[in-house]
């Protein structure tokens, strides 16, 4: 123990590195940790949807027509807040779909915010959707 007493008082600038990493690592991790949960991969998300999820594509309009998923509705990110209360049900659960995620995974917070305990992200968004080569559908064409 008194080396490293000693050791401390020689090397003040090596312990205050050393006690900035070891804060950065629990901070990223109680990060990490905040955020998992909130975020479903591709087959989890076809479980949830099989049992009455609700679908929420956050794309904007002509993204959303040139693809997205069976029964999804959309809805642009800066009108979630407004519309969740009237369109979706706070029981039922909801999903939210973007391109990658990333957008999705920000808009989680705010519908749980709102009371949507039961809110998720489709992690990796309609990419990873696309990549587990699971189906999507289009609104083209349609009147």
């Amino acid at each position: 123990m008194a080396h490293l007493i000693e050791f401390s008082q020689r090397h003040p600038l090596m312990l205050a590195a050393t006690l900035a990493a070891v804060v950065a690592v629990l901070v990223y991790e109680l990060w990490l940790r905040s955020r998992t949960g909130v975020t479903i991969a591709a087959q989890e998300a076809v479980r949830l949807i099989n049992q009455g999820a609700t679908v929420v594509d956050v794309r904007e309009a002509a993204r959303f027509d040139g693809g997205h998923i069976v029964d999804a509705v959309n809805i642009p990110p800066d009108e979630l807040a407004a519309k969740a209360e009237t369109r979706l049900k706070k029981k039922r659960p909801v999903l939210l779909v973007c391109d990658t995620g990333a957008r999705s995974g920000r808009l989680v917070g705010t519908l749980r915010k709102a009371g949507f305990d039961n809110a998720w992200s489709l992690a990796g968004g309609l990419a990873a959707w696309q990549r587990d080569n699971l189906p999507l559908v289009t609104t083209r064409g349609k009147a």
